[in-house]
């Protein structure tokens, strides 16, 4: 019975991370001016931004700014290996083993994204003014 409740033990506390991180990551994107909309090489969007999406932790993504009026930006979010990440990676090696490193590797738990706000300055589109129309003597239409 002891040894059985040891090994409940040692498979409950096998993956540090995933159980104390959790497999996902809250990403808050910003723009200047803020109200742009945001959407991910992976499909999430935000109707305007600020706002704050849970993304898989081993997800790597461009996010797509676009505002009226402004250029698009792209911004590229990776993936790190953060410090509570890493704690509860080395948490794996004391208490959970092979097996608890082996799931905190597969589900991302000792990941984090990078940036995170992720921000993008909403540049404006500057267009190009109309040449001044000017009439010659006889009424004729001319450039400048």
């Amino acid at each position: 019975m002891k040894k059985l409740m040891a090994c409940a033990v040692a498979l409950g506390l096998g993956a540090c991370g995933t159980v104390t991180r959790g497999t996902t990551n809250d990403v808050t994107f910003n723009s200047e001016p803020p109200g742009a909309e945001m959407r991910t090489s992976t499909g999430l969007t935000c109707p305007t931004t600020p706002c704050t999406l849970p993304i898989s932790r081993r997800q790597e993504f461009v996010a797509t700014f676009s505002l009226e009026g402004h250029k698009d930006q792209q911004v590229n979010v990776t993936t790190d290996v953060s410090g509570g990440g890493a704690a509860g990676f080395a948490g794996n090696v004391l208490i959970g083993g092979v097996i608890g490193m082996g799931v905190d590797v597969a589900t991302g738990a000792a990941l984090d994204h990078k940036p995170n706000p992720v921000f993008a300055r909403m540049e404006p589109i500057v267009r190009p003014r109309a040449t001044p129309v000017q009439r010659g003597r006889r009424g004729r239409v001319t450039t400048s």
